[in-house]
């Protein structure tokens, strides 16, 4: 039996215990096992059902075999042909369904997303890339029609940005984003630059799933000092008379948040304290992530954050996503939040991995 096949069976012997256990007077009169055993028959109902059509197919097809090879009339021996190749491809379309069904789902793919952005190497021109960037995921989230909310902002003088955080609502938004997350490098002209040189410089983008309070236990007494000064803009202008900007370092970690957008001291605290949350529920999905890797490991789907992931050459006029030697061009629509073919075919790169990694589903019977 196939590692496909075993999991089929093991998916159907667990629906029919959970069959079994709903219909128990006791289970009856639980309502919290009741909801329990619905999300997990719910959850397990497609692929049983396909399952199940799976086996009624190779029984019409094992007799359709049978016919082509033993009938003795010709007629019937050519409908019995027809037959095995209708069903063949039927049989071959279910396993393909089967296969995707039992991909493990990412509990965060719906999840909304915190992403920060920060200007790497090369100086200025770093800056005016990773602000670039910025407004390249916000308008891709204002094509989703996802709502945004900028948390953190460091500008340079000219329109650069340093650092910025950046918290992006939406159904799913987490499941599209997740492949942006890396080093990304860009090659140009530098406004700056008087000579006509290309100049490459790079930003790192990070993506977090935006965590539920459940997620992340934090003791504000004992885990966190919080330290309150007044806010300053650029070249240390105060912004604001009042001492508003937040910083919070999470000491069993050293991780250090520091908000100072808002004029009000308790909204700076609450946005510090949610990229707080996200960055150590990150911290967590890494290292399950990296459990996971070394049984299984994506081309796409973990985000190694110190990898270059994408080059935007502006002379000419190209995005190459390295990860799967994707080259695209219009890099200026690209620059306009017009990513979907690149996430598309990203996201389909990361299916067809994880396929690989479930087995190869021979038929069982070893039949073809």
């Amino acid at each position: 039996m196939s590692g496909l096949e075993a999991t089929l069976a093991d998916v159907a012997e667990q629906y029919d215990a959970l069959q079994a256990e709903l219909a128990r007077p006791e289970t009856a009169a639980d309502p919290e096992a009741l909801r329990r055993i619905g999300r997990e028959l719910a959850r397990l109902e497609p692929v049983v059902a396909a399952y199940r059509r799976l086996g009624r197919v190779r029984d019409e097809l094992r007799e359709a075999r049978r016919l082509r090879d033993e009938e003795a009339d010709e007629e019937l021996r050519d409908l019995a042909r027809d037959e095995v190749e209708r069903l063949e491809a039927a049989e071959q379309s279910l396993l393909d369904e089967l296969r995707l069904l039992l991909l493990p789902r990412d509990r965060n793919d719906e999840r909304s997303v915190i992403m920060e952005i920060r200007a790497g190497a090369g100086g200025e021109e770093a800056a005016l890339f990773a602000a670039d960037l910025l407004r390249m995921y916000l308008r891709y989230a204002e094509r989703q029609r996802w709502r945004t909310e900028l948390m953190h902002l460091n500008e340079t003088g000219i329109g650069g940005v340093k650092e910025a955080i950046v918290r992006i609502d939406g159904a799913g938004a987490y499941s599209r984003l997740k492949f942006e997350g890396g080093v990304h490098r860009v090659q140009r002209v530098p406004v700056t630059e008087s000579s006509g040189r290309i100049h490459t410089s790079t930003a790192t983008v990070v993506v977090m799933p935006e965590p539920e309070e459940i997620d992340v236990e934090i003791d504000e007494e004992r885990d966190l000092r919080i330290d309150v000064k007044r806010s300053s803009g650029p070249g240390g202008q105060s912004v604001n008379t009042t001492d508003s900007a937040v910083r919070i370092t999470h000491l069993p970690t050293g991780l250090v948040v520091e908000i100072q957008d808002e004029k009000s001291q308790h909204k700076n605290k609450a946005k510090a304290l949610a990229v707080l949350r996200a960055r150590l529920y990150e911290r967590e999905l890494e290292r399950q992530r990296a459990a996971e890797s070394a049984t299984r490991k994506s081309m796409v789907g973990g985000g190694e954050r110190a990898e270059k992931i994408r080059t935007y050459n502006f002379p000419q006029d190209r995005v190459t996503d390295h990860r799967i030697g994707l080259d695209l061009h219009n890099l200026p629509a690209i620059l306009d939040g017009e990513l979907d073919r690149l996430i598309d075919a990203l996201a389909t790169t990361d299916q067809a991995e994880r396929l690989r990694a479930l087995g190869d589903g021979a038929d069982g019977d070893g039949n073809r």
